[in-house]
């Protein structure tokens, strides 16, 4: 009857002598409920009728915990009246005080610190949270800037090292993590983990709040140092990223010139999780930044033979393209490079006659005679040739061959036309130059 706010019944049950202290199996009385629902007529009632204002659920939770949650400010002075223990705590050690920071709750904590100057609730709860930290993990800016006037604000940290800055880059409270940073001294602080505040907004792939702390002077190159069943890791910002695919953040790291080929504790950089990842528009990303793709991991393995291995055939060529890109020292503008896959309507007619070429033309072999011919390197052809076995697997293979040398042509503003039917006299091939020219004129 509490619960559903039914004074009628309340007071028909009364009049029957029910035990209006009596508990369900959470120990929560009708008091708990009429709290928690905001009932103020029914809260009203049960207090005439001398409900205990102290009972504590299973949790710990008393009448006033419930009261400073829902933030009904009547109800909470209602049982203050009646003689609550204003400095109650549950079995977290959360007080009133918490409970208000952590639901936003602004007119809580002025009645409790300037109209009751209870400044002794302002404590750490079991985890060495204040409610400051709370506010903050839950990105409330109203009560952030509250406890600032009421001179509540704090840097401490809690018992995992975070201060109030770590949990709201943490949770992406862009606004709070701009208000914090004009109270801040020291943004490069570590928690536990070894995670600053801009380490955790990266991994959380919050970008506003990674530009925020960027601009302020977080320390961009800093690695964090877990130490996991006697395992140092070693992740610099960028790494996550990549692991967590945050795609937007990568991109701000890289503007605010992060170390591109940074190490991780497998000596691998960025691009070599990428490549094994099989994220084409992060590994895109990374090529088109020039990253160095001569790095070899603790195993010996390139990015190439990193993808190679994980069976990632597009990555693989695009690999190989920006490979020989970068080596002839090609000129592009941004716009126009890339190193994905070409879907594009302007080179379909010479994608379809190589297509052509590599399936019904091509013996096995000659198209790494080809290769070799356009010096595609040893582990190139590896690479390309690791992706499918079999006894047709050359077809796709040279085909594979063929549209990475378009690539390059095409990015060399070359006829392709013109390029291959040279090319392939040049190389040996002139029965199959004179095919493809004939193939061309007639597409």
């Amino acid at each position: 009857a509490a619960k559903m706010n039914n004074l009628e019944i309340m007071e028909k049950l009364v009049k029957k002598k029910v035990n209006i202290n009596a508990v369900n199996i959470m120990k929560r009385t009708a008091l708990h409920f009429a709290v928690a629902g905001s009932h103020f007529s029914t809260v009203d009632f049960l207090l005439h009728h001398k409900a205990r204002v102290d009972i504590a659920d299973k949790h710990g939770l008393t009448a006033i915990h419930l009261a400073a949650w829902s933030g009904n400010i009547d109800i909470m002075k209602m049982l203050v009246k009646a003689g609550a223990d204003q400095t109650a705590k549950n079995q977290d050690g959360m007080n009133v005080l918490h409970f208000a920071a952590q639901n936003n709750n602004v007119k809580t904590v002025d009645y409790f610190i300037q109209d009751l100057h209870l400044n002794e609730l302002n404590k750490p709860d079991k985890k060495g949270r204040k409610p400051f930290l709370l506010a903050a993990e839950k990105g409330h800016v109203d009560m952030i800037n509250s406890l600032i006037s009421l001179r509540l604000f704090t840097s401490e940290k809690d018992q995992e090292g975070n201060t109030a800055l770590h949990l709201a880059a943490k949770n992406g409270h862009s606004e709070v993590v701009e208000i914090l940073l004009n109270q801040w001294e020291e943004i490069n602080e570590l928690n536990e983990n070894g995670e600053t505040p801009f380490y955790l907004a990266v991994e959380g792939g919050h970008e506003n709040c990674v530009e925020m702390l960027l601009e302020a002077g977080s320390d961009i190159n800093i690695s964090n140092k877990v130490f996991h069943f006697s395992l140092q890791q070693k992740n610099s910002p960028l790494h996550i990223a990549v692991i967590n695919n945050h795609l937007s953040v990568v991109n701000t790291l890289l503007d605010a010139n992060h170390d591109i080929n940074c190490l991780d504790q497998r000596q691998q950089t960025p691009l070599h999780l990428a490549a094994d990842l099989g994220n084409v528009e992060l590994v895109e990303l990374l090529l088109k930044a020039g990253c160095d793709l001569k790095i070899a991991d603790k195993q010996g393995k390139t990015a190439l033979a990193v993808a190679s291995r994980s069976n990632h055939a597009l990555i693989v060529d695009m690999v190989i393209k920006a490979e020989r890109f970068y080596t002839r020292k090609q000129e592009s503008s941004d716009f126009l490079l890339s190193f994905k896959q070409d879907h594009s309507m302007q080179t379909k007619q010479i994608r379809s006659s190589l297509w052509n070429l590599a399936y019904n033309q091509l013996k096995p072999q000659e198209w790494k005679k080809l290769a070799l011919f356009w010096q595609f390197t040893d582990e190139q052809i590896k690479a390309i040739e690791e992706q499918w076995t079999g006894k047709k697997s050359y077809k796709e293979h040279g085909h594979r061959m063929l549209l990475i040398w378009l690539h390059g042509v095409l990015l060399a503003h070359q006829n392709p036309v013109k390029h291959i039917f040279e090319d392939l006299v040049n190389a040996g091939f002139p029965h199959l130059a004179g095919k493809i020219f004939l193939v061309c004129r007639a597409e």
